[in-house]
């Protein structure tokens, strides 16, 4: 039995993606980010935007749908983070 490229492609975007699910359910539940890195997940949301759009550019739907989400979950955790930085004097 052989793996495709692509069937590797989706394995590695199921893996990636949700392991971001815990942080960002539990960011979102209990609004903490204090031990979280501003800089870290600004960096980390934009190269995730970027590989979007080069998933995008190339056509591949498995960068495409991994990044797509975690971009949403990773965006959610910054956007958190943000409030309370600017809100809560983090």
């Amino acid at each position: 039995m052989q793996i495709s490229p692509e069937s590797i492609g989706y394995m590695a975007a199921v893996l990636t993606t949700s392991s971001f699910l815990p942080q960002a359910i539990m960011t979102i539940k209990t609004k903490d980010t204090e031990s979280l890195s501003l800089g870290m997940y600004s960096a980390f949301t934009s190269g995730v935007l970027l590989w979007l759009i080069y998933g995008i550019y190339i056509e591949d739907k498995a960068i495409v749908c991994a990044n797509s989400i975690t971009l949403v979950l990773s965006a959610s955790i910054l956007s958190v983070k943000i409030f309370n930085t600017i809100f809560k004097n983090e």
